[in-house]
């Protein structure tokens, strides 16, 4: 199966915030949003960390890394070919940094998966989610845009 993924981190660069993975077909949607670093750069203190808790009820996990990385596999585990797609090259380093638990360790994602990093031309988050700069929002926006063009 599909899964489309968005990620909010800290900036350029920054800390990972929150990661969301969205099905292509059905609702069972992933979101965990991480720590916050001490330090928040002014943009994302703005537009990002006010939305960070605007997901459905249960769906709402501040995981540590590790926690996050587990969920994650858990989360795919049963997809023999899972593929996961991203609109942005952060999005897919954030998500692999993540599975990446430990020196020579990594999430049990024994059955493997692949990453598209597509061009989608005409999306844009900020306008077609229903909560911009939100993970699981944009992820939705991206998969609805995926599914529709």
């Amino acid at each position: 199966m599909r899964y489309f993924l968005d990620t909010e981190f800290n900036g350029f660069g920054g800390a990972l915030i929150s990661v969301a993975l969205v099905p292509e077909h059905g609702d069972d949607d992933f979101y965990a949003s991480l720590p916050l670093p001490d330090v928040i750069e002014p943009w994302v203190e703005r537009h990002v960390i006010p939305y960070l808790r605007h997901v459905p009820p249960g769906l709402d996990h501040e995981l540590s890394r590790i926690e996050a990385a587990d969920h994650i596999a858990a989360y795919l585990d049963g997809d023999s070919d899972p593929v996961i797609i991203a609109d942005w090259p952060e999005d897919l380093a954030h998500f692999c940094a993540l599975l990446t638990t430990g020196p020579g360790q990594m999430a049990a994602v024994d059955y493997g998966l692949r990453l598209e990093l597509i061009n989608a031309a005409g999306f844009s988050a900020a306008v077609n989610s229903r909560v911009p700069h939100n993970a699981l929002h944009d992820a939705r926006a991206l998969r609805d845009f995926y599914v529709n063009n």
